[in-house]
């Protein structure tokens, strides 16, 4: 099975207004300072870890505030498989031609690019620093850096949404080359600046899942094939990092608030940036992965879960009244259910939550 390493890099420009992630605070740059804490904690599990990484993201906050310098330190660290799959997620305005060149000769070989409207209007309320014009301009200095893997991010049912203002964002992406995107409901997060003002204009509950549906139909048709709740690929460039977490595989995560998986025993970082970097910060155990969360998991995928291989994992056969109301649910289109697999339509996976309340 797959091994990941991820690194967190909690720093940003500014908080986005929907984000409740953990951050730093506002920045313009990753201190080295930070870098070096990233170092240490890393060698703190040498000999600990299943092999080299099959895998490397660096996810945040803002990845793309790293230097290319400080990106190379990171992989030569890591020193991941050939042919591994390394991503770094960027925002449009933090870019140029000579930074994404230097990510590349550093070793990265994928990236995500966090565009999430093509209404500038629309960036705004969202917080968003960019426009579309860079949006799209990021995309182009992608390509000619040498990147041929690259995803960009779409987020669903915003406030005044409409199915115009999707085919515009796909549109944008589809151009720039884009082999992988991420379409996504927006989520009011009590710990957001959304979630203490919401904006005016959101829509309800039936209009977002009216949005989530046209967006799987748009992107079919566009070539992009769902392969999990939010995730959509064109053959051959599905996320191989995402999926060691889907499946319930071993990844390592580095950094203040980065969670980890090691031989299905999870922990944590504290969300303390000073605590990481005075090396102060110890992973905080989070008990074990079992059968509960494989269920969980791999009812985000497609493919769903293998029965076989949830009841190996210890997973308890299914009730009579379980049956029953999986049975009701295949019958209402919200799944398919066979002798070996459980798969949830599109339409269930917006109401995937309440399915999980009934298996689990």
């Amino acid at each position: 099975m797959s091994f990941g390493v991820y690194f967190h890099i909690p720093y940003c420009f500014s908080r986005c207004r929907y984000c409740d992630f953990y951050a730093a605070g506002a920045a313009r740059a990753v201190p080295d300072t930070f870098v070096d804490a990233l170092l240490r904690a890393l060698e703190g599990f040498a000999g600990r870890l299943p092999g080299p990484p099959d895998t490397v993201y660096f996810g945040g906050g803002t990845p793309s505030l790293l230097t290319p310098a400080q990106v190379g330190r990171l992989l030569a660290a890591a020193a991941p498989r050939p042919g591994a799959e390394v991503t770094l997620e960027a925002n449009p305005e933090t870019v140029t031609l000579e930074r994404l060149a230097g990510y590349r000769a550093a070793g990265v070989n994928r990236l995500s690019i966090g565009v999430q409207s093509a209404r500038d209007e629309q960036l705004r309320t969202l917080g968003r620093p960019h426009t579309a014009r860079e949006a799209a301009a990021a995309f182009a200095m992608a390509r000619q850096a040498g990147f041929a893997n690259l995803s960009g991010d779409i987020m669903l049912a915003l406030p005044h949404y409409s199915r115009a203002e999707f085919d515009e964002t796909l549109a944008l992406i589809e151009a720039g080359g884009a082999a992988h995107i991420s379409a996504y409901l927006l989520k009011i997060e009590p710990g957001s600046a959304f979630g203490r003002r919401p904006p005016d204009g959101l829509p309800d509950p039936d209009q977002a899942a009216g949005f989530y549906l046209y967006a799987v139909e748009r992107l079919a048709a566009a070539g992009y094939r769902q392969y999990e709740i939010s995730s959509f690929a064109k053959p051959g460039f599905e996320g191989r990092h995402n999926r060691i977490y889907w499946d319930c595989g071993d990844y390592l995560g580095i950094g203040p608030a980065a969670h980890s998986c090691l031989s299905a025993r999870r922990f944590y970082y504290p969300a303390d940036t000073a605590a990481f970097l005075a090396g102060a910060a110890q992973p905080v155990p989070d008990g074990d992965c079992g059968a509960e969360d494989y269920l969980i998991l791999q009812l985000r995928l497609s493919s769903g879960l293998d029965l076989a291989a949830y009841r190996r994992r210890g997973g308890p056969a299914f009730t009579a009244r379980q049956r029953a109301f999986l049975a009701h649910c295949q019958q209402a289109g919200y799944l398919t259910l066979t002798p070996d697999r459980l798969t949830l339509t599109p339409a269930g996976m917006i109401v995937q939550n309440a399915i999980l309340e009934e298996l689990i």
